[in-house]
């Protein structure tokens, strides 16, 4: 019996200590090993950012890209400005990274998602709208106000719509130095090979006269 109580001690004590190893690993980004870590984006990205630039400098750590005001005229009449590690290699390895947003009056920042990052925003200047779709399609959504303060969770296909009659201007954050982009309409009619008109006319219940129709507004 008291063998038993000792071996079910220790296996209480594996888990324990599995579960203090495995716990951290699920974190979306490692914890550094060093003050800091400037980006060298002449070499080849490791698993987790760049290898470290060897000469490094105070202009390593700040970035004036961010500062407006940005061109929104094109289609979508939506400009972004990035602060990420490719722009400003002073992120590397930090987890985090910021985005200007400007959109014309009627502007749309379509439907896309960030596949490594969660987003947070706060609305500057204008009115939007904004929203993003869950795993079960529900919609959550509101019109947003300068000072107000949104979030996307990670992953999660949302969009914002400039529906004031003036500029709007919202800064982004990210918990990821590259948190990538996935956009929808570029993604399922513009990618390079093309998906296969068979499969977007089974998805979106349409021909291939519309299909093609689309394809064509991606072509570049």
């Amino acid at each position: 019996m008291a063998t038993l109580q000792i071996s079910s001690s220790l296996f209480i004590s594996f888990l324990l200590t599995l579960c203090l190893f495995v716990i951290p690993s699920l974190s979306s980004d490692s914890d550094p090993l060093q003050d800091f870590c400037v980006g060298d984006l002449k070499a080849s990205p490791s698993i987790n950012g760049f290898p470290c630039k060897s000469a490094v400098s105070a202009s390593d750590f700040f970035y004036s890209g961010l500062a407006g005001p940005l061109d929104t005229s094109n289609p979508n009449g939506v400009t972004i400005a990035p602060g990420n590690v490719l722009t400003f290699p002073g992120l590397n390895t930090l987890g985090l990274s910021m985005n200007n947003v400007e959109l014309a009056p009627g502007g749309v920042n379509p439907p896309h998602s960030h596949p490594r990052a969660t987003e947070a925003g706060i609305l500057v200047e204008g009115s939007i709208f904004v929203g993003f779709v869950t795993t079960n399609n529900t919609l959550f959504s509101k019109i947003m106000t300068a000072g107000e303060m949104f979030v996307i969770p990670r992953g999660l296909v949302h969009f914002q719509w400039n529906v004031g009659k003036d500029k709007a201007r919202m800064i982004t954050a990210f918990n990821s130095q590259l948190p990538g982009t996935v956009g929808l309409p570029n993604t399922l009619f513009g990618s390079k090979p093309e998906i296969p008109n068979t499969v977007l006319t089974k998805a979106f219940k349409t021909d291939d006269t519309t299909i093609a129709n689309l394809k064509s507004k991606f072509v570049g």
